[in-house]
């Protein structure tokens, strides 16, 4: 037989050039040391001197030059290697890779809907014309068809009772405020819930602007205080010595929803202890065992707040302790919303998960 047989070739990590091997590596530093570049070398080269993963022919200056003239890195004022916008970009596709797969573009970047009208999108399903229909809906093939049925060729004529309409969803624009705890326990019993915490928050950006381009998401951080993030800060978040004000935090979140002015919307929580931080007279006022009715009612009431609102909040307690789960249960009843205790493995599963099921929510 004449001629060659060519099968797919599949990639293996023979394959990858020590450029590529030491990207990843180095986007994930830059993540865990918070976008500290210097930090992130260092590491980088401990990593080589123990595994060896460049050669004489490609050092780690190769490497770094490299990053330079790929526009991955560039210099601040003061002279320091920092990510250009092509390189948070990167850790935000990074992540988006790590926790949920390759991605393709979507099309609209709308939800679908149970309910049919408003703005649409068209499936494969017919059903009968009702009154109301609008004609660009009208499947011509189909009416034409029963027409020849129902009256025959010679005296050809269409009715009401003919007419086939395409069926189609509501499409619906989703507002999501995404909440990071960014207290001290975050970082407590070396163990790191900070760093998964981020890299959800930047693969739901990147994801949100792939395949839901009409959606808007806000990243809010709450310690003692709350603020709002833009994304391409999320690298650089660390956590500081900082109590847990959930109050503020959800007041900001509300704030924020209010100016999307959607009806669709939704708190996703990020935490992994109770509130022990509320602000009153303008003071701090704290108490680190957590167990505080003051503050805890004045949580309650944020919650119960905006179910009135139809915001739904879904907790995503990373901390599976058992006198934790009360608080969390009270919470979630008082909402009417959902929660989850997610491990730090599976947290970007449950989140993504869960965004994509409240899609089809049209409040």
């Amino acid at each position: 037989m004449l001629g060659f047989r060519f099968d797919e070739h599949i990639a293996t990590e023979e394959d990858e050039s020590i450029y590529d091997k030491l990207l990843k590596i180095f986007l994930e530093l830059m993540t865990y040391t918070s976008g500290d570049f210097e930090e992130s070398f260092r590491w980088l080269k401990e990593l080589d001197d123990e595994y060896g993963i460049t050669t004489p022919e490609y050092t780690l200056e190769d490497f770094r030059k490299d990053l330079e003239e790929r526009s991955i890195i560039k210099q601040n004022k003061d002279g320091d290697n920092v990510l250009s916008d092509k390189g948070e970009q990167m850790i935000r596709k990074n992540a988006l890779e790590q926790i949920f797969g390759k991605l393709k573009r979507g099309q609209t970047g709308n939800h679908r809907t149970p309910f049919a009208g408003g703005k649409e999108e068209e499936t494969a399903e017919l059903r009968p014309f009702q009154f109301g229909d609008r004609p660009e809906q009208i499947s011509l093939t189909e009416s034409f068809r029963n027409a020849q049925i129902n009256h025959g060729i010679d005296e050809f004529k269409i009715t009401e009772q003919d007419l086939e309409i395409k069926e189609s969803f509501h499409q619906s624009r989703m507002s999501t405020v995404l909440m990071i705890d960014i207290s001290h326990s975050m970082i407590l019993y070396g163990e790191d819930r900070i760093t998964p915490a981020k890299k959800v928050a930047m693969a739901m950006a990147e994801m949100i602007t792939r395949k839901y381009p009409k959606d808007s998401l806000d990243i809010v951080v709450f310690g003692n205080d709350a603020w709002e993030v833009k994304i391409k800060d999320l690298p650089y978040l660390s956590v500081g010595p900082y109590h847990t004000n959930t109050v503020a935090g959800l007041e900001l979140a509300m704030d924020l929803l209010r100016r999307r002015r959607n009806p669709n919307r939704q708190i996703f929580m990020i935490t992994d202890g109770k509130p022990t931080c509320i602000i009153e007279n303008g003071e701090y006022y704290q108490n680190s065992w957590g167990h505080d009715p003051k503050i805890i009612n004045r949580t309650m009431n944020l919650a119960r707040q905006c179910r009135k609102l139809k915001i739904p909040i879904t907790t995503f307690m990373i901390a599976q302790d058992p006198y934790l789960q009360q608080f969390v249960e009270d919470f979630t009843e008082a909402n009417q919303g959902k929660a989850f205790y997610a491990g730090l493995k599976g947290l970007g599963e449950f989140v993504f998960r869960d965004y994509e099921k409240n899609k089809r929510r049209r409040m």
